[in-house]
């Protein structure tokens, strides 16, 4: 029962805050820490479960996905660009996630590097929406390479616990002169190869632990999998309304007030 009761809760905190600017992965690491939990026991679990959180991106977006998949068929230009600007961004994270996986992995493990991550994201956030003005390039398709790469490097910060990889990569396209909602967009669909590369390339390394029984399991895994995905069904629509009225200002506020707060408790344990 005790099990059952963290899955769900960690699967509802996944599915609350992976397309949000707080980092999934530092809260997480932070609400395992601060509860008791043992981060060996779930790290698997909180990486894999990502899955469904984009899944939710899947079913909320079908439409363009389908628009793409029939256009590829028709060698739609649009399209065709749109697969390559998704592709070009992936890279850079697919090939230093696989060079630097296990100082990656050795980070997942410290929650005082995610609170203060947090705090510094913070704290970067609200520089941005001060000083940078509002983009004009509009829809993923059209955004030129040279700003695709630079947004898929931009990613790779969040390979540190607490950075957050939703926040990395709309922030950095937004400095890059993308306007919100195709930032926002454009970071989702990303957030598809990238998540899928991250959930294969840990289990292909746990694979082993898995099948002896090792941490939460697949049933486990699957049952917080399925929560994060309903979860993370309501909130995207939600965040995407937000961010169209408000910026990321709201969003910055309340990592520095949590980031500080996890960063007192864990330093009076």
């Amino acid at each position: 029962m005790g099990d059952l009761i963290s899955i769900i809760l960690l699967g509802i905190v996944e599915g609350v805050t992976e397309f949000l600017p707080v980092s999934s992965t530092g809260h997480l690491i932070l609400a395992g820490a601060l509860l008791g939990y043992d981060a060996e026991y779930w790290k698997v679990f909180n990486i894999v479960i990502q899955l469904g959180a984009i899944l939710a991106i899947v079913v909320l977006y079908w439409r363009t996905f389908w628009a793409v998949l029939t256009g590829l068929a028709k060698f739609d230009p649009v399209a065709i660009r749109f697969v390559r600007n998704i592709l070009v961004a992936f890279v850079p994270a697919a090939v230093i996630g696989v060079l630097l996986h296990r100082h990656i992995e050795a980070l997942l493990g410290s929650p005082l590097t995610v609170a203060v991550a947090l705090i510094v994201g913070g704290i970067a956030i609200l520089g941005i929406e001060r000083f940078v003005k509002e983009g004009d390039i509009s829809g993923v398709a059209d955004i030129p390479l040279g700003i695709v790469a630079g947004i898929g490097f931009i990613q790779c910060l969040a390979m540190i616990p607490g950075v957050s990889r939703s926040g990395a990569t709309i922030l950095g396209a937004l400095s890059l002169g993308v306007e919100r909602r195709t930032a926002a967009e454009f970071s989702f669909f990303l957030a598809i190869p990238t998540m899928v590369g991250a959930t294969a390339l840990e289990l292909v390394s746990n694979r082993e632990a898995l099948k002896a029984g090792g941490g939460v399991g697949l049933g486990g895994i699957a049952m917080g999998t399925l929560v994060a995905f309903m979860v993370a069904l309501l909130v995207v629509r939600w965040f995407v309304g937000l961010v169209g009225k408000h910026g990321f200002t709201p969003f910055a506020w309340y990592r520095i007030g949590i980031g500080g707060l996890a960063l007192i408790a864990l330093l009076a344990i």
